[in-house]
């Protein structure tokens, strides 16, 4: 577990991802569910793929999804946003413009007002990188960090990720973290989280992944979005709750029937407690459906992509404010300030799971 300043020291090392940093995906035959692509000491590319040609790249820096290519009618796409190579991610976090492509999102995922929050009556003060406030766990992020590779289950065709967030100066306790990715038969692209801590401690996780359907050089407003929710979260002028709701509808933001993503939409949806669908995404250019299933209270929907110039994304294409959309399935943003959000707190002797799912249907 080498955390991002231990791998300044490759930045004259160009470690290009060979299997991802082109739009084609990797050409091995079918049998080959599994690979791996070692490209240093530390950093893997490690390689899914099921008997209907979709494939999923994924690293274990950051346990990132670098690549993610769908059949379509207009042949294999890569839906997922990203960097050409690992110099890049690197630089990202180095200047401070990561859009954290992709990767998975701690301590705690989302915004916390002012940087702190309340535990067993002590005021924790986490580290503000987000003006006054605090957002996706600050200095000890798990988006830059090499986690390490566990195992692939075959019978599964599932890889797991782990990594353990020490204790420090703001988030108390050590949290032992385990992401698994799986990749089925039925296009489904499913995450599980599970952790456990060695005191209370605050624990909210995400994936940030950054959907188009169309391709990376696609656009989101062209693509059509349904949302199980009747409300979403109000905010304050920085993006904080405020603690009340706002209803769907007349809204601009009502994406309970389906219709074209809208700019703008950084918000927390708050989901129906139904099997259905957290939200459901469509292409009519390529024909394909992505349908999100969560066993989260809620779903932060961000419609965004564009990147400092001073990175090179995949294929070198200018990502826009459209580019993508996320589904970043969690408890509120800010949840342990509001005594009536849903639980944000694990307790020691008690394990965290988390449970999503992207499938993806061909019309």
């Amino acid at each position: 577990m080498v955390k991002l300043q231990n791998y300044l020291n490759l930045r004259n090392i160009k470690l290009t991802f060979m299997a991802i940093n082109n739009s084609q995906p990797n050409t091995e035959t079918k049998e080959e569910k599994f690979s791996v692509n070692k490209h240093s000491n530390e950093i893997s590319i490690y390689t899914l793929r099921n008997n209907n040609g979709m494939e999923a790249n994924i690293t274990n820096f950051g346990a990132t999804l670098f690549s993610l290519y769908v059949p379509t009618k207009n042949g294999k796409t890569d839906v997922v946003l990203g960097f050409n190579t690992i110099d890049e991610y690197i630089k990202a976090f180095e200047i401070g413009a990561s859009p954290y492509f992709n990767a998975i999102v701690g301590r705690f995922a989302g915004r916390i007002k002012n940087s702190q929050f309340s535990l067993n009556g002590k005021i924790i003060q986490l580290d503000q990188n987000h003006g006054k406030h605090h957002l996706h766990g600050g200095k000890y992020q798990l988006s830059n960090v090499a986690w390490n590779f566990e195992n692939y289950n075959e019978d599964e065709n599932a890889i797991t990720f782990s990594y353990l967030s020490k204790a420090n100066e703001y988030y108390p306790g050590d949290v032992n973290i385990e992401v698994t990715y799986t990749l089925t038969e039925n296009n489904e692209l499913n995450i599980k989280y599970k952790a456990t801590t060695t005191e209370d401690t605050l624990l909210n996780l995400t994936n940030h992944a950054y959907f188009n359907l169309d391709g990376i050089s696609g656009n989101t407003l062209n693509q059509k979005l349904q949302v199980n929710a009747e409300k979403f979260l109000e905010l304050d002028s920085e993006n904080i709750p405020t603690g009340n709701f706002i209803a769907m509808e007349n809204h601009a933001f009502d994406f309970r029937n389906s219709k074209n993503v809208v700019a703008g939409v950084d918000h927390c949806f708050v989901l129906k407690n139904n099997n259905e669908p957290a939200a459901i995404l469509e292409s009519e250019i390529n024909g394909l459906t992505m349908k999100v299933y969560t066993d989260q209270p809620a779903v932060q929907i961000y419609v965004g992509g564009k990147t400092s110039e001073e990175l090179q994304n995949k294929n070198l294409v200018k990502y826009h404010t459209e580019s993508g959309i996320c589904f970043e399935t969690q408890v509120f943003p800010d949840a342990p300030n509001h005594e009536d959000f849903p639980n944000a707190i694990l307790r020691k002797g008690e394990t965290y799971h988390q449970n999503t799912t992207f499938q993806f249907i061909n019309s």
